[in-house]
């Protein structure tokens, strides 16, 4: 049997890691500017973290739901703290696409309503209705296209002021800083303008922080730069470091029904470990100041590149969270990083390379990323 092979790219055997680093089975060591779809928050192996799983592993691994879990209440009040939204209610999930749709579906019952504005170039996952709500037709099974959503221009303020007007939109779902669109980042107008537009017509306002959240971009939630607080935030990848988890941040507005939400696995002993080990972490290491700090620096040498790099033709981003869009399609660029230069990226589109690294990211490794990041585009320029 041959594994279907996804990312071509990424086709070297790794063994192990550290940090922000990762090596092969032949022992040769990669700068790791991806940290595996931004799901690597805290680093590759943090001996706090390893400890912490070992030790809940050999205590107990998982139990059902149906019993009372300490560790899903430490966890709430821990990420209320860090966040800032220690009031509102939390619902562990699996995954970001599993907190997306459950968000999706609070809001359809708080409303009665069922229809969704989304982004131009969003990504939301890939099940049911969070795959609706993705802006990607190859990815959405006639099953599932149901013509709930409605697709809108970022940053278009007008367009989904006026498609709320209409009365039947139960939820506005944005990312703040668009992962898969391209690292495209909302403006405080607009966040702001949305909310309002929201309370006004009586639908939620859905804020997707699974990429762009935990950290990455300087604050723990990226909307947190824009002056807004939406009814409902969705978060994953970060929050486990690796360990599938994702949960629903979740309103003082919304009133708890008893079965109206359910899960097998969400917040299983070993996910919370995770999260409480993530949290540790950020905070024993202020994660987040080095993601605005570092992140800051290497935009600034990015935009220095850019003016006398004429295959750049923008940087945006904010924290560490950063897109590097090109004249030229990415293909050969990315590969030479990653097979000459053994550099990881991202990518988005076909021209924009999405750099998401661990949070402990620092001076000398983005030192070392401008350097092999120069000798890839002198490559793809013979």
């Amino acid at each position: 049997m041959k594994l279907y092979d996804v990312y071509p790219l990424f086709d070297v055997n790794v063994v192990k890691g550290r940090g922000c680093y990762v090596w092969d089975e032949k022992g040769d060591l990669y700068l790791d500017l991806y940290g595996g779809h931004a799901v690597i928050s805290i680093g590759h192996c943090h001996p706090h973290y390893v400890q912490m799983m070992t030790r809940q592993l050999n205590n107990l691994g998982f139990y059902s739901n149906s019993v009372v879990n300490k560790l899903q209440q430490q966890l709430a009040q821990r990420l209320g703290k860090i966040s800032g939204y220690d009031d509102y209610q939390l619902f562990l999930v699996n995954s970001g696409a599993e907190a997306n749709e459950n968000a999706l579906k609070l809001a359809s019952f708080k409303t009665g309503k069922t229809r969704v504005l989304s982004a131009v170039k969003a990504f939301h996952g890939r099940t049911s209705l969070a795959v609706e709500a993705t802006d990607n037709p190859k990815i959405i099974a006639p099953v599932n296209a149901n013509n709930h959503v409605t697709y809108l221009p970022l940053n278009d303020l007008k367009a989904w002021q006026e498609e709320l007007a209409k009365g039947d939109v139960c939820a506005c779902i944005i990312e703040c800083v668009q992962g898969v669109g391209g690292i495209k980042l909302a403006t405080e107008e607009f966040a702001q303008g949305l909310q309002a537009a929201c309370k006004e017509h009586g639908a939620v306002l859905i804020c997707d922080e699974i990429q762009c959240g935990y950290g990455r971009t300087g604050k723990f939630f990226a909307h947190q730069w824009l002056g807004i607080r939406p009814d409902l935030i969705t978060v994953a990848k970060g929050i486990g470091n690796g360990f599938p988890m994702g949960a629903v941040l979740i309103s003082p507005d919304f009133q708890p029904v008893y079965g109206q939400l359910g899960t097998t696995f969400g917040g299983n002993h070993l996910a919370c470990t995770a999260a409480l080990a993530v949290i540790d972490v950020m905070e024993s290491e202020n994660l987040i100041d080095n993601a605005r700090t570092i992140g800051d620096c290497l935009i600034g040498k990015l935009h220095q590149l850019q003016q006398q790099e004429p295959l750049i033709k923008e940087v945006r981003g904010r924290g560490l969270m950063i897109g590097i869009e090109l004249n030229v399609p990415h293909k050969a660029l990315r590969q030479n990083l990653v097979y000459q230069q053994h550099c990881f990226t991202g990518c988005a589109s076909t021209n924009i390379l999405r750099l998401l690294p661990p949070l402990c990211f620092n001076r000398q490794m983005a030192d070392s990323f401008l350097e092999r990041f120069q000798l890839a585009l002198a490559a793809a320029k013979q």
